[in-house]
């Protein structure tokens, strides 16, 4: 799964794929800009393979920012994350397909504001409005 948020306004993006790869990286890319349309969005990444292969084609409204290394705790998504897997936990799934589903239903029932109260953390907020200013 691929996802994006937005921590001012709590807008949330999912995407399932088969795998973490360049391909998949590559098509949530493409997708996640149609979404966005006119809008620009900085999407703060870790250094995965994935994410850092120079066959990545970036849209022109999506502006990359690598995290350092080891540091999931400065990305808002890893925030979210969390937050998906606590009404998962204790919980037997008769298939990988129920577990997709599950996933997908917490994640389309979350709103704007779950969204922002998970990832509004002020240093992430002050970096925003940093990256914002320029």
């Amino acid at each position: 799964m691929y996802g994006a948020i937005e921590p001012l306004t709590g807008d949330h993006f999912l995407y399932e794929y088969p795998k973490l790869n360049g391909e998949c990286f590559q098509q949530f890319l493409d997708w996640l800009s149609q979404q966005l349309g006119s809008d620009y969005a900085i999407l703060q990444i870790d250094q995965a393979p994935a994410h850092t292969s120079s066959a990545i084609r970036w849209p022109e409204n999506i502006i990359p920012l690598f995290q350092p290394a080891s540091a999931p705790e400065l990305n808002p998504i890893e925030r979210l994350w969390q937050a998906l897997k606590k009404p998962l936990k204790n919980q037997l799934f008769s298939s990988l397909q129920a577990l997709r589903e599950r996933i997908q239903e917490i994640f389309d029932q979350l709103t704007f504001d779950q969204v922002i109260s998970v990832s509004s953390y002020n240093f992430i907020l002050e970096a925003l409005f940093y990256a914002a200013s320029y």
